[in-house]
């Protein structure tokens, strides 16, 4: 026997018991009352079982399919969970226990009948583990513990008291390794590594946070290592699967599964071999049960993972959610849940009951390179239809012609036409224009069947290009005026404003505008606004904002710095006209008003776009300081939408004197701060978001101005004992006047509706809460030629 020093044995005791996880819980809150998750599920990066369901962890989210109703279930943001990208998921059955492990190293834990879920950060904020080796590898189940492999090691996790115990560094000296799977076989627990080979210590041992405890079965690249049976196996990266030897203590090769493994998991008497294009099930002493290639009728699939169990393959696909198929049958069962394609959106538009979503993928500079082709999805009365991409071109009849992309590639913005909601164009940043109606792709304008023509850089003229360059047809902005003419933007061209009269044809109308910026050289005309006047605002990458009066010809242009218009950089990404006619304009360090916008092309105009100042603490402070905005949205109330790229949204009020509401991903459903776009339904207040990470929706109550009073209605009603939030008064026309009185006539509240909805907090103008009662609404519309009674009750 060995004898080690004490003294240096007590102080690597001490070391070790210092990089140890101080448990640390929080509860998270279910926003489903107020929330609507509209994530992709098509990606299945695993799965698990457990109680007559199976869990599938799709990117950032879960679904549960339970096997005897065939009912499907969803898990996301919107109950509690992180958002964040999911590397594993596994279901303990013993303690009725779901456990996500995510690629940054935090974890949820969900737990029957609970309706908060436990949000766990100990790896994620352990500053001894550097980011890059955080990520979740695989959960391991044994005696009431989940070892938890990770690529710093090894963390137990006590489901029944859900604490962390020991955290196991086994790699040489005690270094951090990356830990892809662990198992436990007789009296040993099995870790495999892609950095250390195999290593394994007795399970019972108390001083496995020694890493002299460990001993090194076999060196190599191991993908996994599992127990089937009573034998142990592992998967090399070399496509290897090699069963251990107890008398030689030695792994020998049983079979070359001839493809890369992608998941190697063992389920009872099943162990489950994944490659991308084929799942084996192999059965005691490694006997193949069935084997599923991509030859099933109806889905060319490509997996990423998979699970053998009850004589049935679970196949996780890149695109097609679930596949469930039999032992031995070519019968095909998809567990998909309603969803748009992908879970990266990059332009949204909305109008009553639909949503339309595009997927375009720029760089930060606006560089459409590598070129993206993805399809499209439209939700309508929370039903979604997704088109592929190659339904695209099948539909438009396009034949791709590389180099150069021909067709829907990097669609960067919706625009639905607010006169007839079943058009909509869709503009590429590299093809052209994409016109859908009802659903069905119409028509793609390029210089082909229109008088687009395609952008043509001669060497020399801009900086960094000595080449001539076809930069393609870069469509980004586009709108309609209030005499459905439909209007865009194209960048690399002198002619970047484009018309279509009355928003149909092919034949636009072109105005140069190289007398004011040398839209060639410039990244992209990136946004366009309208105002009331009928002038054009065109939102640049560079050139800060340019306006066009359509009727007398006249362009004008602001960039950065007092009396050159105050930008605070010379972009404007994101603009927007309020109901006060008010040009609100967002660029990448922060946010601008334009009151003037009439004397905008006056010779001796005050074109100065202003900041917003507020009050923060006392503190004069400027709204959205060195933000970079990518959205605003004026929503019926005139309150503005804010998103932004780095610290999410923000809800302020007409002036913007008063944030409203702030949401983050710490605080609300949004899985990313880095929210791209808003739409709002003006019909029911809800405020679409599109972040990097997936879309959700806020059941807001801001809506549209209606026409009449003929719908006019408040909710809650009754208000209950107990609540704390404000009625709402909806289906009011714009600027009619609110009054709200006792049963006796005594006025407890007034206002003048800027959209369709109002909002009462129940207090006798905000001093103190009304007493039980019925109180009227009194409203009139601002001509005075239609009036409106209605009855709220209030019981405290």
């Amino acid at each position: 026997m060995r004898v080690k020093n004490q003294g240096t044995l007590f102080m690597k005791k001490i070391i070790i018991m210092a990089l140890c996880f101080v448990n640390a819980l929080a509860s998270a809150q279910n926003f489903e009352d107020s929330w609507t998750g509209f994530f992709s599920y098509v990606s299945v990066k695993g799965i698990s079982q457990g109680n007559g369901k199976i869990y599938v962890a799709a990117e950032n989210s879960v679904f549960t399919y339970d096997q005897i109703s065939g009912e499907i279930t969803t898990i996301s943001t919107i109950n509690g969970l992180f958002g964040e990208e999911i590397s594993s998921i596994y279901y303990s059955e013993n303690f009725n226990v779901l456990l996500i492990g995510y690629e940054n190293g935090l974890m949820d834990v969900v737990i029957d009948g609970e309706e908060d879920i436990l949000s766990v950060v100990d790896i994620f904020d352990k500053p001894t583990i550097p980011p890059d080796r955080k990520r979740i590898n695989d959960f391991y189940e044994y005696d009431g513990k989940a070892y938890i492999s990770a690529e710093f090691g090894i963390t137990v996790y006590d489901l029944s008291r859900l604490e962390f115990g020991d955290t196991y560094f086994i790699g040489d000296l005690g270094t951090q390794i990356n830990i892809t799977q662990t198992t436990v076989s007789g009296d040993y627990i099995y870790a495999s590594s892609s950095e250390g080979g195999v290593r394994r210590g007795l399970v019972d041992d108390e001083d496995l946070i020694d890493f002299d405890r460990w001993t090194t079965v076999t060196a190599g690249n191991i993908r996994g290592v599992q127990t089937l049976g009573e034998e142990v196996y592992l998967a090399r990266n070399n496509n290897n699967i090699e069963r251990f030897d107890e008398g030689t203590d030695t792994f020998s090769v049983v079979e070359n599964i001839g493809a890369p493994i992608l998941d190697f998991e063992t389920e009872g008497d099943i162990l489950a071999i994944t490659t991308a294009q084929s799942i084996r099930a192999y059965g005691l002493n490694y006997n193949l049960e069935a084997v599923v290639n991509n030859t099933l009728p109806d889905f060319d699939f490509t997996l990423q993972s998979g699970m053998g169990f009850n004589n049935t393959f679970f196949l996780g696909t890149t695109n097609d959610g679930l596949l469930i198929v039999p032992f031995g049958s070519q019968d095909v069962i998809q567990a998909l849940p309603d969803g748009p394609i992908l879970n990266q959106p990059f332009s949204i538009d909305a109008s009553p009951g639909q949503l339309w979503v595009s997927f375009g993928d720029l760089t930060a500079t606006n560089n459409p390179f590598p070129i993206s082709r993805f399809g499209i999805s439209n939700l309508r009365d929370d039903t979604w239809t997704n088109i592929p991409y190659e339904e695209l071109l099948d539909v438009l009849n396009i034949t791709p012609n590389p180099p150069q992309q021909r067709g829907p590639s990097d669609l960067v913005k919706v625009t639905i036409n607010p006169n007839n909601p079943n058009e909509v164009y869709m503009s590429s940043f590299i093809g052209g224009l994409m016109r859908i109606n009802d659903q069905t792709p119409e028509v793609f304008l390029d210089q082909t069947n229109s008088n687009i023509e395609q952008a043509i850089i001669e060497g020399g003229r801009c900086p960094g290009i000595n080449t001539t360059e076809n930069a393609g047809i870069r469509l980004y902005g586009s709108t309609y005026d209030r005499q459905g003419n439909f209007w865009l933007l194209q960048s690399k061209v002198d002619e970047g404003l484009l018309k279509l009269n009355g928003g149909t044809g092919s034949n636009f109308e072109k105005t140069d505008i190289s007398s004011i910026i040398d839209n060639v050289c410039e990244q992209a005309l990136i946004d366009i606004a309208i105002s009331r006047e009928g002038y054009i605002f065109m939102g640049t990458a560079e050139n800060g904002l340019v306006g066009y009066n359509p009727t007398s010809g006249a362009l004008n242009s602001i960039a950065d710095g007092p009396g050159n218009g105050n930008l605070p950089l010379p972009n404007a990404k994101a603009l927007a006209f309020d109901r006060q006619n008010r040009l609100w304009i967002g660029t990448t360090r922060g946010l601008r008003v334009l009151f003037n916008v009439g004397g905008f092309f006056d010779e001796e105009g005050n074109t100065d776009a202003q900041e917003i100042i507020i009050l923060e603490d006392g503190v004069p402070q400027e709204l959205l300081f060195q933000q970079t905005i990518t959205d605003i949205e004026v929503d019926g109330s005139n309150n503005k939408w804010i998103s932004t790229s780095t610290s999410g949204v923000f809800y302020v009020s007409s002036n913007g004197q008063e944030t409203l509401l702030r949401f983050t991903r710490e605080n609300s459903p949004l899985p990313s701060n880095n929210v791209q776009d808003i739409a709002i339904d003006g019909s029911t207040g809800r405020v679409y978001f599109a972040t990097v990470n997936g879309l959700v929706a806020f059941e807001g109550t801001s809506t549209a101005p209606r026409d009449n009073l003929d719908n006019v209605y408040a909710f809650p009603n009754p208000v209950r004992p107990g609540f704390t939030g404000n009625v709402t008064i909806d289906g009011l026309t714009a600027q009619a006047n609110v009054k709200i009185t006792d049963i006796e006539g005594n006025l407890v509240f007034e206002t003048t509706s800027e959209g369709g909805s109002v909002l009462w907090d129940t207090r006798a103008f905000g001093q103190y809460k009304v007493a039980s009662g019925v109180y009227l609404v009194m409203i009139t519309t601002d001509d005075a030629l239609e009036t409106k009674v209605s009855k709220i009750m209030i019981v405290r």
